[in-house]
């Protein structure tokens, strides 16, 4: 008889599809589990909002915990999951130790989003006028993210490229990283010719959530640099600056004169990226695969962004549009795209191959449930040669331990 098996998700914030890449790529990871036939629950010590995606409605349980409470060492002792999957190096920071402590046969898997540690760096970098380096990348940030890189058995690594970060940079160890990019749904020939065509679609689209700086960062940049040199030459041309929880700074440069235009949060991403001719990410700094340039390669909106925009993205396939970091080339390439039906059609085709080469569902949700198999049957081996895992969790348990229980010794008195 099959045992039943049960997955136990700690979720950083409640998942927000309609708002960030983060929360498609956590509903993606909760629809293999369940391919793998798991139980699952979700719990998160973060308040709902009202973009959040209703989990009990494609069949997860959801549950309220609370941060630094021996109350969450009770729930997970009844739950007792094979499986638990930290969303982002903070929650496991947070609840590792607990689980360790309280479920210590369960697999512990650490979804990394993006490497944190690596878009702080870029970001330090770029604040202070200064290129990348090793002296950037190896921050606070990082010392705490790798840290829980070894405390868990597996994590999931989203980009080739920090794939390659993780294993040249830093030294850890293949065995404890799965590269696991976007899980989309291949794009069959009637849904790519069943797109607006070129004739159909008008003005330039921005997207990406206001509250992640690297999005704000580069709506500044369009607005203040960019966008006049684009404006200039395709004078009834408009910008449509799309994303959540728009704020007052960033609705303060919208500006129809000029074509600017603030739309804010985007109820349907997909069908605001089918009206528009041409997708513009000029990001200069962050981390990750970018879900907006995912979004307009899906919706057939060829796009322009920069390296950092682009890496991990398209492989060896040729992108679905252009790479420029110069203004200049960012510019003649968006204005290119804009008026050249030939090689708007070019681009745009490059990008439904990418979708369905480089972000196979099917193939990368087999190869993940394989191999978490075979992780879960080698489990306490790979725990064996993972000393430096040991000897973090020793620590964690000698120090974010007891200064847990201190926290909550204190609101107990208050």
């Amino acid at each position: 008889m099959n045992v039943p098996k049960h997955l136990l998700i700690i979720g950083f914030v409640w998942p927000e599809p309609k708002s960030s890449a983060a929360g498609s790529r956590m509903l993606q990871l909760i629809e293999t589990f369940k391919q793998a036939s798991f139980n699952i629950t979700f719990a998160t010590a973060c308040a709902k909002t009202d973009n959040a995606f209703n989990l009990e409605s494609i069949g997860v349980t959801t549950v309220a915990i609370e941060l630094n409470s021996s109350s969450f060492d009770d729930f997970i002792k009844r739950l007792n999951p094979n499986v638990v999957l930290f969303d982002r190096f903070m929650i496991e920071e947070q609840f590792g130790w607990r689980v360790a402590e309280n479920c210590p046969n369960a697999l512990r898997i650490l979804d990394t989003e993006d490497l944190h540690c690596l878009r702080k760096g870029r970001h330090e970098a770029f604040k202070a006028n200064q290129a990348f380096s090793l002296n950037t990348l190896f921050n606070y940030v990082a010392k705490r993210e790798i840290a829980s890189i070894y405390r868990c058995d597996l994590s999931l690594i989203i980009s080739e490229a920090e794939m390659d970060i993780l294993k040249l940079d830093f030294r850890v160890d293949e065995s404890l990283l799965f590269y696991l990019p976007f899980m989309l749904d291949a794009l069959t020939k009637d849904e790519q010719q069943n797109l607006p065509k070129f004739d159909e679609r008008t003005h330039f689209i921005t997207i990406g959530n206001f509250l992640h700086e690297p999005n704000y960062n580069a709506v500044l940049y369009l607005k203040e640099t960019l966008w006049p040199l684009i404006r200039k030459r395709l004078p009834q041309a408009e910008l449509h600056v799309y994303g959540a929880y728009v704020q007052q700074k960033a609705k303060q440069h919208h500006h129809e004169k000029s074509g600017f235009i603030i739309k804010g949060f985007a109820v349907d991403a997909h069908n605001v990226m089918k009206q528009a001719k041409v997708c513009l990410a000029p990001l200069r700094f962050g981390a990750g695969l970018k879900g907006k340039l995912i979004d307009a390669m899906v919706n057939g909106a060829p796009s322009v962004t920069t390296s950092v925009g682009a890496e991990g993205m398209f492989g060896d396939f040729g992108p679905n549009g252009f790479v420029a970091d110069e203004i200049n080339d960012f510019v003649e390439n968006a204005v290119l795209l804009y008026e050249d039906k030939s090689v708007w059609e070019e681009k745009q085709s490059n990008g439904f191959q990418i979708i369905n080469n480089r972000f196979n569902k099917d193939q990368f949700q087999a190869l993940f449930i394989e191999h978490l198999n075979t992780v879960s049957q080698e489990l306490q081996g790979r725990r064996q040669n993972n000393f430096t895992g040991q000897m973090l969790m020793h620590h964690t348990l000698q120090s974010t331990k007891f200064m847990s229980k201190w926290i909550e010794a204190k609101n107990r008195k208050i």
